[in-house]
């Protein structure tokens, strides 16, 4: 027996017998009254708990009016407070009000448990939008490389779903939300109470997760759940963003080793950062630096950390052969199916639909609209842009071209658009157009970077570039509140949002510079040093052999074109 498949072995009796650990504590947590509990316990006031029945989630607490205001009113406990007796007051109105209208609170009860259900409903299915663009990544990705490695690109787009959620499914949800409620519970979704340790940090410098390994425990709630569903489809958006960087000369093996990583690592714990209550996110809390990072739907969070760990392999695993001829000028290598490429960009836009506007995490929040039009403004301004860019260059617009330009706006409008208007969209696609162009030849002429599908400047470039425009053109009117900062006044104004630079919050720019500068430096650098390490170990390339042959018959022996003639 080989040392590669001992240490398979190993590695699967390490896992059952962690999940079979893992369970037993679950049981005794949940019924701490049965069998022989002593006394002292059974007196203890119980904590919260999981509710994965969904039966408790969603209740009066949930129940509010159209301007926000809560039905419930939570008793004051800082008896020094300027604004104790008149809070006082307020609560005793509602606890007397409470108790001579029983059937009032009942109704508050229900309307709070629908409004819960509503949001569950919108967040569930905006998720599986998001997953549909598993399938617009596929064709994308697939049209633009060489018809010998057409059926490898189609299994490292279905493998990356499979491996990277198992990886997420075992600690990545936990590195990433372990501590959501203590900083940034999804109270669309009726909070998540019970996910609250930190295994890295505590208070406001958290920096990663501790609680909902393998999803049990604090993690098997339905609220919780309903967030793993939709996080787990943006997790494995960076997860597909890799592949048009790398393919056409990766192996198998290595390629499902990088998605591993992903799921479990590289996107968890930059995601706890920013969404999971960490300590970038409460930087307008800690250090008064505006509303903290701020990333609504993940430029930096999913595209450019994506995007610059797909630099990272990139680099690594060295240009296609026949990338650069022997003056190191670079060739072209058409793409195989233009068809493809642009059913696989329509595919993203409409997934895209649910990528952003499902970041609100429920239809209560209205701002819906404005996130799908913003949307779809940068979309087509990014992709108008490009083509002016190409044709001006080259004297002919590119298709390609044209759909990368769409996916640019897209990634870069995705941290800004709950907060920037219209205007502000359009002129954020016009600058994710000019961006990806240039990127994709400074990468392939100046860096001699290969990446066949345009993914670094698309995802990575743009991502960087969305996230900061959060800082520069958010204009006040969403988000008062947003990572604890400005639920009643900011900036000297009441209902203050996340504003950025133009609107007078220099702060929040530098912040936004500074934090998606981090990001993609980690992304990039953690990639590098595990996966130089690594390569060194077993070289993550094929062979030559394989390569120029096409990756179709030496990795999977079975060709995506069987009854054609297979070209270079």
């Amino acid at each position: 027996m080989n040392i590669g498949r001992k240490i398979r072995i190993i590695l699967l009796i390490s896992t059952v017998i962690a999940l079979t650990l893992l369970m037993r504590p679950v049981v005794a947590e949940e019924t701490p009254s049965q069998g022989g509990a002593p006394q002292a316990t059974a007196a203890q006031a119980p904590g919260p708990q999981p509710d994965p029945a969904g039966i408790a989630t969603g209740d009066k607490a949930n129940a509010i009016d159209g301007a926000g205001n809560a039905f419930v009113v939570a008793e004051p406990t800082d008896k020094k407070a300027p604004d104790y007796a008149e809070k006082k007051k307020q609560y005793d109105e509602y606890k007397d009000q409470a108790a001579k209208e029983p059937l009032a609170v009942k109704l508050a009860d229900t309307v709070g448990h629908v409004r819960i259900a509503g949001n569950f409903s919108w967040t569930l299915l905006t998720g599986y939008l998001v997953l549909f663009m598993q399938a617009g990544f596929a064709l994308l990705t697939c049209g633009l490389v060489r018809r010998k490695n057409a059926a490898h690109l189609m299994m490292l787009n279905f493998a990356a779903y499979v491996f990277a959620f198992l990886a997420y499914y075992v600690c990545g949800y936990a590195f990433q939300f372990g501590a959501v409620a203590i900083n940034a519970a999804p109270t669309n979704l009726g909070g998540t109470p019970t996910l609250d340790t930190f295994l890295l940090g505590s208070g406001m410098w958290g920096f990663l997760g501790g609680k909902g390994f393998f999803l049990s425990g604090p993690g098997y709630d339905a609220g919780s759940l309903c967030m793993t569903l939709f996080q787990v489809v943006f997790m494995e958006t960076a997860g597909y963003i890799i592949v048009g960087a790398i393919c056409e000369r990766i192996t198998f093996r290595a390629f499902v080793l990088c998605e591993l990583f992903v799921g479990a690592f590289l996107y968890p714990i930059s995601g706890c950062w920013v969404w999971g209550g960490g300590w970038l996110s409460q930087l307008g809390v800690s250090m008064g630096l505006g509303h903290g990072y701020v990333d609504f739907a993940g430029s930096s969070v999913v595209h450019a950390v994506g995007g610059f760990c797909a630099m990272a392999l990139a680099i690594i695993l060295g240009p296609r052969l026949g990338k650069y001829g022997p003056d190191g000028k670079p060739r072209a290598f058409p793409a195989h199916n233009i068809a493809f490429v642009v059913t696989g960009t329509f595919l993203l836009l409409f997934g895209w639909m649910g990528f952003n506007p499902g970041s609100t995490l429920g239809a209560s929040d209205l701002r819906i609209s404005v996130v799908a039009v913003n949307t779809n403004l940068a979309a087509v301004a990014g992709s108008a842009t490009a083509m002016i860019f190409w044709y001006l260059k080259f004297g002919k617009p590119d298709i390609s071209m044209a759909c990368n330009g769409m996916l640019a706006g897209l990634v870069a409008i995705t941290a800004p658009c709950a907060f920037v208007s219209p205007n502000s969209a359009i002129i954020i696609g016009i600058l994710a157009g000019i961006l990806v162009c240039v990127g994709v030849l400074f990468n392939e002429r100046v860096l001699k970077v290969d990446d066949p599908c345009g993914a670094i400047s698309v995802h990575g470039y743009c991502g960087w570039l969305g996230a900061v425009s959060v800082g520069i053109f958010a204009d006040g009117t969403y988000g008062a509140g947003w990572n604890g900062v400005g639920a009643t006044t900011y900036l000297g104004k009441a209902g203050q949002g996340v504003t950025g630079l133009i609107h007078g919050d220099v702060s929040q720019f530098f912040t936004q510079l500074g934090g998606a500068t981090l990001i993609v430096l980690y992304a990039f650098l953690i990639t590098f040093v595990v996966f130089k390490i690594v390569n060194a170990i077993s070289p993550l390339r094929v062979s030559k052999e394989a390569e120029l042959e096409g990756l179709d018959v030496p990795e999977f022996g079975l060709p995506a074109y069987p009854d054609g003639e297979v070209v270079s």
